[in-house]
């Protein structure tokens, strides 16, 4: 009787739950392309990076028995990725979309061949934090049980939106992702704030992917990002290149995705499957209120390659 005595209430506690869990991959890979974009770059290989990220970890945790180490390893070959993709986009007439497509096959099939090894052996799970132990119902425990990760990833955001508009660091990146004739003008090397953005925003993004074969759904396999890493890129614009934003709108996705199964739980057994594509129709209209050939995006870097 405990189980069910909560009634229709399961329904909003079983999509907070989803989202807190879904909606972490998003906040990460997010912001980290919130910092790469502000500096004037897009980088659409994020899906590759989040993929060989989440094998990245999986595989570590496995051999060393430790799911952080696993996290740093994952952060570690971000950072490589952002690297080699700021480093291949420096060079002139060098297209940043057409390269984020190469890196992100790339890093789908790296991972994929390196990965075959680790589908079967179980890795440990990152720790989660029981905020609902307080109550006796086992739906308010498992909404409020809260992977750690959710909750860098919440402070991260505050951080980041401070440090965009309160730090030396953070005037640079703007300054460079508006125009870089006036970063040059000043004594700044865009190449070299980009080179950086794109490695951070390459590593953040491994973290999500971390997260996703280390806590939930917490294995390692072929499918594991089902596109995540490309719906953060719309996500981002959604937000309107605010970490806080991005955080909401990570939240509002997490949600999305946790439709079905809250509906499923609750006893709805047909049509409820339409509902698990609703993180994608939900990229979809975002795109096409967001674009426009008459009008600039608003909080856009002017020297981003879409806004031209």
């Amino acid at each position: 009787m405990e189980s069910t005595a909560i009634g229709l209430w399961g329904v909003p506690l079983a999509i907070l739950a989803g989202a807190i869990r879904v909606s972490t991959p998003f906040i990460f890979v997010s912001l980290g392309e919130t910092i790469t974009e502000r500096s004037g770059r897009i980088n659409l290989g994020l899906e590759g990076t989040l993929v060989f990220g989440a094998m990245t970890a999986y595989a570590v945790a496995v051999m060393t028995g430790s799911p952080w180490l696993g996290v740093l390893a994952a952060m570690a070959t971000g950072a490589v990725f952002g690297t080699i993709h700021g480093w291949i986009c420096k060079w002139p007439k060098v297209n940043d979309i057409a390269i984020g497509i190469a890196m992100m096959q790339f890093g789908l099939g790296l991972a994929f061949f390196l990965g075959k090894a680790f589908i079967k052996p179980a890795a440990p799970h990152l720790p989660s934090i029981p905020f609902g132990a307080w109550s006796s119902y086992p739906q308010i425990q498992a909404a409020l049980n809260i992977n750690v990760l959710f909750i860098i990833g919440a402070v991260l955001a505050v951080l980041l939106w401070w440090a965009f508009r309160n730090t030396r660091m953070g005037l640079i990146l703007r300054v460079v992702g508006d125009s870089t004739d006036a970063a040059r003008a000043i004594g700044i090397n865009p190449d070299r704030i980009r080179l950086l953005a794109t490695a951070v925003g390459g590593s953040l993004a491994a973290v999500g992917g971390a997260y996703l074969s280390l806590y939930y759904p917490g294995s390692w396999n072929e499918g594991i990002s089902s596109g995540q890493g490309l719906m953060a890129v719309a996500l981002v614009i959604f937000a309107r290149w605010n970490p806080i934003g991005c955080f909401l709108a990570a939240l509002l996705f997490g949600g999305a995705g946790a439709l079905g199964p809250a509906l499923q739980s609750v006893g709805v057994s047909e049509g409820y499957y339409l509902f698990y594509a609703a993180p994608y129709v939900m990229t979809l209209v975002i795109m096409i209120i967001t674009s426009s050939p008459t009008r600039s995006l608003s909080g856009a870097p002017g020297a981003l390659s879409i806004t031209k």
